[in-house]
């Protein structure tokens, strides 16, 4: 499982059960890819177990075909596996069920327009950073401590931010270790500029910065 929009993966695993009860299976395994992008199986922990432990006569379920894979390559490829251990795929969303022909088709179908609306995703953005460089824009994330000035391009200091940056080099050179100021900084109320708690990989970065 992975995040999908709208869904978490306590909503998916409820669905995914409700699934199972309603057709007499029994849930061997819950697999998890939270936070992991869905185009590369080798990237994949949890699908890589799924498909290992699939043998004959069970079924991998998805909540959705997007959470498997957006590489067509990689979803033939799932396809052929578990055509080779006689086990299954069920996709909720989709209403794909591998167990017959047609669903068979209906899964290679999907597959390919999951490709595509991958593909022109990336087209997308990829059009957008280069006119956004054009215009004379920052491409890139604005660095923790930093805002963009009115021009879209010039970085001017946060005055929030700037001293934040400052508290956390101050503990640091107090010898504290950098789990101790994550544990200092949220007694204190600070967030990250999402309006979250900042975390340990945050602090990391402007330590080293």
């Amino acid at each position: 499982m992975q995040v999908e929009e709208g869904q978490s993966l306590e909503a998916q695993r409820a669905k995914i059960e409700a699934w199972a009860g309603l057709n007499d299976y029994d849930l061997k395994a819950v697999h998890r890819d939270a936070g992991i992008s869905g185009k590369k199986i080798k990237n994949r922990p949890g699908l890589q177990a799924a498909l290992q432990a699939c043998g004959a006569g069970d079924v991998l379920v998805v909540y959705s075909l997007s959470r498997l894979s957006r590489s067509i390559r990689d979803t033939l490829d799932i396809s052929d596996h578990l055509d080779k251990t006689g086990a299954d795929l069920v996709s909720l969303s989709e209403k794909i069920d591998t167990t017959s022909a047609a669903g068979k088709m209906v899964f290679r179908m999907l597959s390919v327009m999951a490709q595509f609306e991958s593909d022109q995703i990336s087209e997308r953005v990829t059009w957008g950073m280069q006119h956004k460089k054009a215009q004379g824009g920052r491409v890139g994330t604005v660095p923790f401590g930093y805002r963009l000035a009115a021009d879209g391009a010039t970085l001017i200091p946060d005055d929030t931010e700037q001293h934040i940056i400052a508290v956390i080099r101050e503990q640091r050179s107090l010898g504290l270790s950098l789990r101790a100021i994550v544990a200092r900084l949220h007694e204190r109320g600070y967030q990250s500029r999402a309006g979250k708690p900042l975390q340990l990989t945050q602090i990391m970065r402007i330590v080293n910065g």
